[in-house]
């Protein structure tokens, strides 16, 4: 099914002029070296091209011959036709020497003799320099650009302003030799079979798959996500991928799908070990947006997410989104490294307006009261990084961000793991405690686990302070923070409060310190300069303990995310405006 819906991609994309056609490979190209007729070198053009404030390589049809087009071997015996990195166009590094071989070996093996004025040129190019690298003196010491060629890493091709083409590579010899590829693949020595994708029988089946670039964590070189490299994953006496048979056409063209959606800035976004592309059966305006919908902000338009998180909401009334046809297929595939393969974490199909109303769903759940400072809607990754240990990116537990996506996109409660990290983040957390997006995601996980899991005594968790909220974690959690409170206008100015020493103990086994707070708080209300204060914080207090029959013992995970919400919200309402002890005195 995922390579199905894969070469269904490339299918619509090559219809729309945006896919490479058999034999060649959308790649970037950084900079063009024009040549004369004799291989000196006349200009040096520089391609790239302005993403954000980042130049970027343009992206090209680039002719792709024995897959090397992604992926280099060490032995540097690799190179490609007509184009490659200045390593190799230059014959950089300890290998150089070999490299440059490699590139008059791509000429001559796949073109051969050939009175093609511009791949001569590019020839005697690349023999010069083997001969005397003071041949490429001009480019490597350029003022400008030199230094970013002897780096080795930008990709470079050719141009000879006498043949009248743009590069070299889009000669008819070229063409020509890429069409006898394509033929001997359908050679008398390859393997027949019936592909697993089309259902088409007796065609060419592909040994060892493309291999697949851009999967955060996974071999830079690639890595296959169809791959059998041990006799124990065979079967049938079937090596390599005949026990998966795909053809050779399916599998150039789902690979160059899959690689051009994770190089794709709009259809990609890594989060924590997850690689995750998305793609729509037609082309679609929730494709274009999914990616806001859950990456952090750019910091040149903040607000550009947001605007498409209200788009989400308005569009929910109609059943689609925006101008889109809710019933059209989406497909979004989660992808994680496994050695030198790539493990798939998850798979959803579905129809837009489904997406839509669970994506919604999601940010509904995290709604929360905050300070104007904080993001109005939180990115997936900045939600799992605040509960990462010391709220690093590479700290992010393994599988939790493949879970939570998988929950998110399911409209399923999410994973348990998600709460157990909060609350241990802030447990360990003495600075910070329960920063807002902690407690939107406690918030968010306990709403929709109750909404899968009805109980009675449970009431749902409100966006800002519910004095009415049964929860005995809840009310413990806002005694705390008026405690705290308490502490900090009694001591101007003090360095560290109970939340520091005490939160942890309070939070699982209140019973523990909630005397000796208690009793700790009348010190505090006696130092207090105003009476109005001290008989606010009483009432406060009279309030709060009317909801409590007693101190527990212990809490278990979810009152302990409830003592935690209570905390928060009563935080925050010490932010708002004060209210009138009458007005408080009424409603309680």
């Amino acid at each position: 099914m995922i390579l199905q819906a894969l070469k269904e991609y490339y299918d619509r994309k090559a219809a729309e002029g945006e896919m490479a056609q058999d034999g060649w490979i959308k790649g970037g190209i950084d900079f063009i070296i024009g040549l004369d007729l004799q291989g000196s070198i006349l200009s040096i053009s520089d391609m790239r091209e302005l993403d954000g404030k980042k130049l970027v390589p343009r992206v090209l049809d680039l002719p792709n011959i024995g897959k090397q087009a992604l992926k280099h071997a060490n032995s540097g015996k690799d190179a490609n036709l007509l184009w490659d990195n200045a390593s190799f166009v230059f014959g950089l590094g300890d290998k150089g020497n070999i490299r440059l071989r490699s590139m008059i070996e791509a000429i001559d093996k796949w073109i051969g003799n050939t009175q093609d004025k511009g791949i001569m040129a590019v020839r005697k190019f690349l023999e010069k320099g083997l001969e005397n690298r003071t041949h490429f003196d001009s480019a490597l010491n350029d003022i400008e650009y030199g230094e970013t060629l002897r780096a080795g890493n930008v990709k470079l091709s050719f141009h000879v302003p006498q043949t009248g083409l743009s590069l070299v590579f889009y000669s008819e010899s070229v063409v020509s030799a890429l069409e006898r590829v394509v033929e001997q693949n359908n050679g008398p020595d390859i393997t027949l079979g019936t592909c697993l994708v089309t259902g088409v029988e007796k065609v060419p089946i592909e040994l060892t798959h493309p291999v697949t670039k851009g999967v955060w964590g996974a071999q830079t070189s690639g890595a296959c996500i169809v791959s059998f490299n041990k006799d124990a994953f065979n079967s049938y006496d079937k090596a390599q991928s005949l026990n998966a048979p795909v053809s050779k056409q399916v599998a150039s063209q789902y690979s160059k799908a899959l690689n051009a959606l994770l190089e794709s800035s709009k259809q990609c976004i890594h989060i924590g070990d997850a690689s995750t592309v998305f793609w729509s059966e037609k082309k679609s305006s929730f494709e274009s947006d999914f990616a806001y919908f859950f990456k952090e902000p750019e910091k040149d338009n903040p607000d550009m997410g947001v605007e498409r998180v209200k788009v989400l909401f308005e569009s929910v009334n109609s059943g689609a989104y925006f101008n889109d046809d809710g019933n059209d297929r989406f497909y979004i595939l989660g992808l994680a490294p496994n050695s030198a393969r790539i493990s798939v974490r998850f798979w959803q199909v579905g129809k837009i307006s489904e997406f839509a109303e669970r994506i919604r769903q999601y940010f509904e759940d995290f709604a929360i009261v905050k300070p104007l400072k904080e993001p109005e809607y939180y990115s997936v990754w900045r939600i799992l990084v605040n509960i990462a240990t010391q709220d690093k990116s590479e700290n992010i537990p393994p599988n939790l961000a493949g879970d939570f996506m998988r929950s998110i996109l399911n409209g399923t409660p999410y994973p348990s793991t998600l709460l157990q990290a909060c609350l241990r983040r802030i447990r360990s957390d003495t600075e910070n405690r329960v920063k807002p997006v902690r407690a939107a995601l406690i918030k968010a996980y306990l709403n929709r686990y109750y909404r899968f899991y009805p109980n009675d005594s449970h009431k749902e968790v409100n966006m800002q302070l519910d004095i009415n909220q049964p929860s005995t974690g809840y009310q413990l959690g806002r005694l705390f923070a008026t405690l705290e409170k308490i502490q900090e206008e009694a001591n101007p100015g003090i360095n560290a409060t109970i939340r520091e020493r005490f939160y942890g103990a309070a939070c699982s086994n209140p019973v523990t310190v909630f005397t000796n707070l208690l009793r700790l708080k009348n010190h505090h209300l006696a130092k207090m300069e105003s009476k109005g204060r001290t008989i606010y914080f009483e009432r406060l207090l009279g309030e709060i303990m009317g909801n409590l029959m007693d101190f527990p013992a212990h809490l278990d995970l979810h009152e302990q995310g409830r003592f935690a919400i209570g905390y928060y919200h009563q935080r925050q309402s010490f932010f708002e405006p004060k209210a009138d002890p009458k007005q408080l005195r009424e409603e309680v």
